[in-house]
């Protein structure tokens, strides 16, 4: 659409006496110009916009039509090799958010970044960072874009790299840091080379403001992790312009609520996914981790600031303006998953801009944006101690009294599942010797029943915000866990490869692959057999990097690589050394450690099914200006474990929910591999469809070249599609 403005003036100064009407007409036409000249840009930021709220205003398909949706083009490219070190195509591929800016998609496909026309699905550029010399993982869940004049910008990670690539041509930026990529590792541990610090990336895109591109960062979870500090970056030359320590520094606020060489000795607390950016007021919000290591905190007495808390940054210069803390000394892996929502909601008649925080203990915080004030009470609530031998639980956690809490938090044995008698009384036996006090149980060696788990409640995904109703859309994931903690001891003895290799895969593997290497293939995938799928030296490089949910463990593993290798490919050379062991007297002085020896493993009975009943994922709805929920409704389906005649299971999974101004929820990420669009004001299911890959991403809802809305979706590899794909949807002509 192009209004000829300066003709329009010209005409209104030569008719004097139809100014007024004519000015009139021209505010309203430019007016309407603008609306719609800012629809290709609905969806230029993850998450749809820098406030990360995953709303679109855009309602050419609602309730009547959205039966009418079909396949408008899928894009998908053949790999040029095979999965690097032990990578799956489609599981990376199924986690990017696409973005959309003037026609042109942008998104994350196997590794590389990609630009491709947003109305018809055609390539316009590739960037493989191998190509660049550069090595690692990319960021998996999307890209940020800035622009100055004509010089436009992706800027991603990849590894420790922070990159910037043309936008126009997929050309990386030379002059960006050194040879066109800035080392994130670098001035974050004062004094330590940069190739000494271990397990530093980005799985989500950081958030431009101005000329800078503020980070988050991925870190190990295991000790010795390194720490998740908050740095931003010049978008024009990728200088460090600042950094706030996650945790404190001597002098800093907060210092006071660790021990005094904690910032040296400490991991974590870090913004891993994403961050949002209120640039009228030059304000970011961060949402941050808990410490490493994750269930293990006698080494770390106090509330430990910054962990688990929503933070207030001044986007200019990094200062704290104001923080909330959602867990107090956190021993459950109880990160903040998802993005703080930036929300406008309406209360009796006035405007208040807020914050709104997702957690997986399944609360929500909604905190003034200006003070950090709740806008409903929380209660600080006594919570069980620890039996730990030094461990000092924080006597109260905070509890809001509204919202209720989207996700179950507790469980009895009539929520024990029932798939099988035998597996039901084994379940019961199990649930009975776990110590289990309801919420804020804290880890325990006997083991403890862990709910909402460390992947339950709101995942990274996060929540849907309609500003016209006051409504956010929050996915839930129902993952109850077991705790069960054991010393780690600095033993020596002699140990086979195979042997020692064991003792690895239990203290960091079994939690995710299983104690059987099965793993569980929507998440965690199998080892079983691995030696026929990856080299030898595949095998090592993907423990040492990691990748998706996986950390890299090369510490864990270095001089041990023989050992892991043995008891992969279950090959006993038995080639005995001298090793670490927990079989043999302690070494006098060691400093005591514990590890969760089965984290971040949903529990099921002993056929491998749900622990507890269904509904397993759940999509609610709550009125954030009144504290109460519209509905709550089962999301997605599990079909192997639906009970003939009995409804769908419901699933759980990382994407998150959209709504739109044509009164729609569109969401997926389910084991049964389906998109679907619930009524925004009942929950119902108006309209599903099943997607030829599995899908973990948060879908994206723009406007083409065409006029036209679309619903676009990444998703896994498919039997046309090994790399994964971006698949869209659009109204049937």
């Amino acid at each position: 659409m192009n209004i000829p403005v300066k003709k329009i003036f010209k005409s209104v100064q030569q008719k004097k006496g139809y100014q007024i009407v004519l000015l009139l007409s021209i505010v309203v036409l430019y007016s309407a110009y603008k609306v719609f000249d800012d629809h290709p840009r609905v969806w230029s930021s993850y998450r749809g916009n820098s406030e990360t709220n995953a709303y679109s205003p855009l309602k050419e398909i609602n309730k009547s039509n959205v039966q009418n949706l079909e396949v408008a083009w899928q894009f998908g490219p053949q790999p040029t090799a095979a999965p690097a070190a032990g990578g799956r195509f489609g599981g990376q591929a199924s986690q990017s958010n696409p973005i959309v800016i003037d026609g042109v998609m942008y998104s994350i496909l196997s590794r590389k970044v990609y630009a491709v026309n947003s109305t018809t699905g055609e390539q316009v550029w590739e960037f493989d960072p191998a190509a660049n010399a550069l090595t690692g993982a990319v960021a998996m869940r999307g890209v940020c874009y800035w622009e100055k004049g004509d010089d436009k910008r992706i800027l991603t990670t990849v590894g420790p790299n922070l990159i910037a690539i043309n936008a126009k041509t997929g050309e990386l930026i030379k002059t960006f840091g050194v040879d066109g990529k800035v080392d994130m590792r670098v001035g974050l541990i004062p004094g330590a080379d940069a190739n000494a610090i271990r397990d530093v990336s980005s799985s989500s895109p950081g958030v431009v403001c101005g000329d800078l591109i503020i980070m988050g960062s991925r870190v190990d979870e295991n000790y010795g992790a390194s720490p998740g500090h908050i740095r931003a970056y010049n978008t024009i030359t990728g200088k460090l312009t600042w950094t706030f320590h996650t945790i404190p520094h001597p002098g800093e606020y907060g210092y006071e609520t660790w021990p005094k060489d904690a910032w040296k000795e400490f991991g974590g607390v870090n913004d891993w996914a994403g961050l949002s950016v209120d640039k009228k007021r030059n304000m970011v919000f961060i949402a941050t981790g808990g410490t490493s290591y994750d269930f293990y905190g006698v080494d770390r007495p106090g509330s430990n600031l910054f962990a688990d808390c929503v933070v207030a940054l001044d986007a200019r210069t990094g200062k704290r303006k104001w923080h909330f803390q959602t867990i107090h000394h956190d021993l459950w892996d109880w990160d903040l998953t998802s993005p703080p929502n930036l929300i406008t909601i309406t209360k009796n008649g006035r405007k208040i801009d807020a914050v709104a925080q997702l957690s997986k203990s399944g609360f929500i915080f909604v905190l003034d944006r200006v003070t950090g004030k709740s806008l409903f009470p929380i209660k600080e609530t006594p919570v069980p101690k620890s039996d730990i031998p030094g461990e000092k639980t924080w006597p109260t956690q905070p509890i809001p009294v509204l919202p209720k809490s989207f996700s179950r938090q507790a469980i009895t044995e009539a929520d024990i599942s029932n798939f099988s008698q035998a597996a039901h009384d084994s379940s019961v036996r199990l649930f009975r010797k776990l110590r289990y006090e309801g919420l804020f149980t804290p880890p325990s060696v006997k083991g403890t029943f862990h709910s909402p788990g460390s992947n339950g409640g709101a995942d990274w995904g996060g929540g849907s915000f309609d500003p016209t109703t006051n409504i956010m859309y929050i996915k839930s994931n129902e993952a109850p866990e077991i705790i069960r903690m054991q010393k780690i001891e600095n033993r020596v003895t002699n140990q086979s490869d195979f042997e020692i290799g064991k003792t690895i895969y239990t203290n960091y593997c079994i939690g995710c692959h299983g104690a059987s290497k099965g793993g569980d293939e929507f998440n965690y995938p199998s080892l079983i057999n691995i030696q026929k799928k990856l080299t030898d030296e595949q095998i090592i490089a993907k423990i040492k990097v990691g990748g998706g949910k996986m950390p890299g463990f090369a510490d864990a593993i270095k001089g041990k690589e023989a050992a892991i290798l043995a008891y992969l490919t279950g090959v006993d050379n038995k080639t005995y050394v001298t090793a670490q062991s927990g079989n043999a007297p302690a070494v006098p002085g060691q400093k005591v450690k514990y590890t969760n020896v089965v984290a971040y493993q949903a529990l099921r009975d002993m056929n491998r099914k749900p622990f507890i009943t269904p509904p397993w994922g759940t999509l609610s709805a709550v009125n954030l200006a009144t504290g109460k929920y519209i509905f709550k409704v089962t999301a997605g389906n599990e079909p192997n474990f639906q009970k003939p005649g009995e409804p769908e299971t419901g699933s759980t999974g990382n994407a998150g929910a959209v709504a739109t101004a044509g009164g729609i929820v569109f969401l997926g990420g389910g084991a049964d591999h389906k998109l679907r669009a619930y009524d925004s004001k009942t929950g119902k299911v108006i309209w599903e469809t099943t997607l030829p890959g599995g899908q973990n991403a948060t879908p994206s809802v723009y406007q083409g070249t065409d006029g036209r809305e679309y619903v676009a979706v990444s998703i896994g590899s498919d039997k046309d599609h090994p790399s994964g794909s971006i698949i869209t949807f659009r109204l049937k002509k």
